[in-house]
This record gives structure tokens, C-alpha cells and sequence, in this order.
């Protein structure tokens, strides 16, 4: 035979296949339309199981029995995603556990932030808030956590990611640790400068303070001189430090903000290598509270343990035409090489898609948690 002919076969099976799965898809809307009047779940685990190894046992092959496996379990979560969707569409959904405002109330609002005077998280605070907002700062960002889950504090501002540094995977943690949640972001750009007494002048530095992060930013301009380099706790202490000491052979490395706080002279600016170093800071609140103008969601879950279960959860977004701008991962406590995964995407909770999505991910997710939508 020659292959246009093969080709022709393959053609005409693949009409068969397409007729098959249509006139599949309209029974599964019928089990819909079923499980919609009965309040039955869509997702039956026991029930796929055991239907994927009966179709498995109609092969003849491991490689056929391995791509029947394949090819059953995309058509039965194509067959639950039409499901959630009809669902959506008769609201037989629910409603998830936020309320939309048209705007966050921060009039009277008290806010907390971690480090002290100087830091890059109160200029973060007063970028977002205004210069006249009523603010307090903790040594760390769990303290800052526990502030708004007590109620001592109505908003947090904490470092979420740094474009030269990556995540701070701290953050994410207690994002899953404590019911607080997202309500806003805000970036700023990342400007380190060399910060000393006044009258000082850089011909006098020996010693240079600050976070090892910000040194390791500054690693180009440092090598430059014979000083050195103290790692502290973060830079708003460490031009705490050098004010408080009045050395003129110290110096430290921290944003400008800090230079006018402490009343330190600017001996340099931009001594980070990266012109375009930014962090993204995100405002938490312990209400379950979005604006109705939001567009980003963020959310985590878990996953079982075994084959293609992440590529499953990710395919809500595709079938919803979500778009995922940011996924990251974090190990699980006390459970070796099992991992939580975080995920942001483009979207509002009051959107029938991210309704949608959001709830295939939490009837086949482990612990699936909305963190904010802003």
C-alpha cells in the first residue's frame, strides 16, 4: 500500500474518532444536566479509576495500553470541564467566599511593615497608602502576618519577588500558613545607594552594612574597594546603624528613603549593578475582600503524587482560555519531594471562567486556597 492510501485510511478513522467523541460529549452533557437536579459532584475519582483500567484492558500492547491511559483520562477531564461549565451556567456553582468593594477602605486604616524607618517595604507603604498613613514596623514578616490575623494591624505591606533575586519563598509560606489575603501589589524600583555620615566622604570608608542580598547586588561597585562587607538583618538597620554610631568610616547600602529618614549623606547613587532592579510588594488584609476592578488572581494547591496530576490542574486555565502569568513551587513540610504549587493568572472572581476553573481545581486539587484577587 502506499501512503497516500495509508493516509486516506487514517483520514477515515479519524472522521469515526470525531463522531465518536462528539456524540460522547453530548452524553456527558445529559450526566450534567443529571448530576445538576441530583446535586451529585462531578468529579468521581473511584469512577474514573475504574473505568480507565477496564479501557486499558481492552489493548493489546504496553505502548497501546500506556496511550489509551493518555488518551481516556484527556477525554473524561474534557467531559468534567463541559460539566463544570453547564453547572456555571445554571449557578449551580456557588458563590465563592469573597465580597467585591469598589474600593479598600484605607482612610483610618493602620498598616504594618517588616525592617524599620528606611525600608524599602515603607517606601513601598507610602507609595501605596500616602505619606500620611497611620503605620507601624516588626522585625519579621511572620510578626507582620500575625499583626493582621489579630487584628492589630488592618493591612500588611511585604516583599513578594525581586526581579534580580527571584522569590522570597518566606512569603509564600505563610500566604498558605495564615487566612490572610492579596488585595493589591505594589512595585517599586530597586535603586541601592552608599549611605554615610554627613561630612563623610567615601575616601573614609572601611566597613560597608547591609543585607546580603543588597551586597550581592552591589558585588560590581564593591570590588572596586578594599572595604568590609557586614551582612545585617536588612538595609533600613544597617543605615539605622551607621547614624546611630556617627563613624565616618562606616557606610551602609539602602535606598535613598533611608538616607532621608536617619539624615545620612548619599556619598553614591545606583551602586547596584541592575538599572532596572524592581520588588513587588503586595498589600494583605485578613477580609476576604477583592476590587471589583481586580485582574490578577493568585491561588495554591497540592497535587497527588503521581503522573501528569499538575499537567491535569493546569489544563482548567487552558479549557477556561485563562492566562497564567506566574507558577511557582514550594516543598511540603514533613513531606518529602511533594511539593504546593503557586499560581497567578490573569482574571476576576466575578469572571464565569475563573468561577469555572476555580472550581475543577478544587474538586480534583489537594487543598486548593484562593489567596487574593486585586
Amino acid at each position: 500500500m502506499d501512503l497516500q492510501k495509508l493516509r486516506e485510511q487514517i483520514d477515515d478513522i479519524d472522521e469515526k474518532i470525531v463522531n465518536l467523541y462528539e456524540e460522547r460529549m453530548d452524553i456527558s452533557r445529559q450526566v450534567a444536566e443529571y448530576k445538576i437536579d441530583t446535586g451529585k459532584k462531578v468529579f468521581d475519582k473511584q469512577r474514573e479509576t475504574e473505568k480507565l483500567d477496564k479501557v486499558k484492558a481492552l489493548t493489546h500492547n504496553e505502548f497501546n495500553r500506556h496511550g489509551i491511559e493518555e488518551l481516556f483520562e484527556q477525554i473524561m477531564s474534557m467531559s468534567r470541564k463541559l460539566q463544570y461549565q453547564l453547572l456555571a451556567e445554571h449557578g449551580s456553582l456557588g458563590k465563592l467566599p469573597f465580597i467585591g468593594v469598589d474600593e479598600l477602605d484605607t482612610g483610618t486604616a493602620r498598616v504594618v511593615f517588616q525592617g524599620a524607618e528606611g525600608a524599602y517595604s515603607q517606601a513601598a507603604m507610602m507609595q501605596y497608602f500616602g505619606d500620611r498613613i497611620n503605620s507601624f514596623h516588626v522585625d519579621t514578616f511572620r510578626d507582620a502576618m500575625s499583626a493582621i490575623d489579630e487584628g492589630s494591624a488592618d493591612f500588611a505591606v511585604l516583599p513578594i519577588e525581586n526581579s534580580t533575586a527571584g522569590i522570597v519563598s518566606e512569603i509564600y509560606d505563610l500566604l498558605q500558613e495564615y487566612e490572610n489575603y492579596i488585595v493589591a501589589e505594589q512595585i517599586i524600583k530597586i535603586e541601592h545607594c552608599l549611605l554615610a555620615v554627613p561630612g563623610a566622604d567615601i575616601s573614609d570608608i572601611k566597613t560597608v552594612y547591609s543585607h546580603p542580598q543588597s551586597l550581592m547586588q552591589s558585588a560590581r561597585f564593591l570590588q572596586n574597594h578594599d572595604w568590609r562587607q557586614i551582612s545585617m538583618q536588612n538595609n533600613a538597620f544597617a543605615a539605622k546603624k551607621v547614624a546611630e554610631e556617627g563613624d565616618r568610616t562606616q557606610a551602609a547600602i539602602a535606598g535613598e528613603h533611608a538616607a532621608k529618614i536617619y539624615g545620612l549623606k548619599v556619598l553614591q547613587k545606583g551602586v547596584n549593578q541592575s538599572g532596572t532592579n524592581s520588588t513587588r510588594f503586595i498589600i494583605v488584609t485578613n477580609q476576604k475582600i477583592f476590587r471589583k476592578d481586580a485582574r490578577k488572581v493568585s491561588i495554591c494547591f497540592e497535587v497527588p503524587h503521581e503522573s501528569g496530576s499538575l499537567y491535569h490542574m493546569l489544563s482548567h486555565f487552558i479549557y477556561n482560555n485563562l492566562n497564567l502569568t506566574k507558577i511557582e513551587s514550594r516543598p511540603i513540610e514533613d513531606r518529602n519531594w511533594e511539593y504546593r504549587f503557586f499560581i497567578d493568572f490573569e482574571g476576576n472572581l466575578s469572571d464565569s471562567a475563573v468561577k469555572n476553573a476555580l472550581r475543577g481545581l478544587r474538586d480534583e486539587a489537594r487543598n486548593m486556597k484562593i489567596l487574593g484577587n486585586y
